[in-house]
């Protein structure tokens, strides 16, 4: 009898957290670094703007309560060493936000986020010779415009910043001739997506 107590109310705990909506999103987005790195006097470094493919997907809690995470195929950066490209690398930057949606009697419905995210990078190449994983925060700011015609999808537009500064180790050669073995790299991204939302 226990048992299915037990079963019976573990059943509506799942009916329960299943009870809100779903909701992907198929975007591409492009990645602008706002910030760069002064690594000795008279040498700059920083990351070149990306494009790439990020779906995510949403859940929705309440109408206007949900969380969102970000998906994304593998960004491919140059680094530029004043204005020189001298690095390649690879990374993805999976992120997750907490969100509001300020629900109105339009078809705009504007939204903010906060939450976390993560700079997962591989394949350096050039003078990095690795660049290790950062974690940072992030805010997230946009709108979905239902179309009047539209019954579950959606376009939408939101613009990410994220903190993040990963450690870079330098080859050798490099590492003598300014100084330094190691450093941050900042590169705090903007991300900019556009793209389709589908809501079930």
């Amino acid at each position: 009898m226990l048992k299915q107590a037990a079963l019976i109310a573990l059943l509506g705990m799942s009916a329960s957290a299943m009870a809100g909506q779903w909701q992907v999103k198929v975007g591409a987005s492009s990645l602008a670094p706002s910030s760069d790195t002064m690594v000795a006097p008279g040498v700059l470094v920083e990351a070149d703007q990306e494009y790439g493919f990020t779906p995510s997907i949403e859940y929705f809690f309440k109408d206007n309560i949900s969380a969102e995470l970000l998906l994304a195929t593998p960004f491919n950066h140059d680094v530029l060493v004043n204005g020189v490209k001298s690095a390649k690398l690879k990374h993805l930057p999976p992120t997750i936000t907490a969100k509001y949606h300020f629900k109105n009697n339009t078809r705009f419905t504007p939204y903010i986020g906060v939450g976390g995210t993560a700079f997962i990078a591989w394949d350096e190449e050039g003078v990095a010779k690795d660049v290790k994983e950062d974690f940072g925060v992030a805010g997230q700011i946009g709108f979905n415009y239902q179309p009047a015609d539209a019954k579950n999808w959606g376009v939408y537009f939101d613009a990410r910043y994220a903190q993040l500064s990963p450690e870079v180790t330098l080859d050798d050669a490099t590492a003598a001739a300014v100084g330094k073995s190691k450093f941050d790299l900042d590169i705090d991204p903007i991300v900019y997506t556009i793209g389709y939302s589908y809501k079930f």
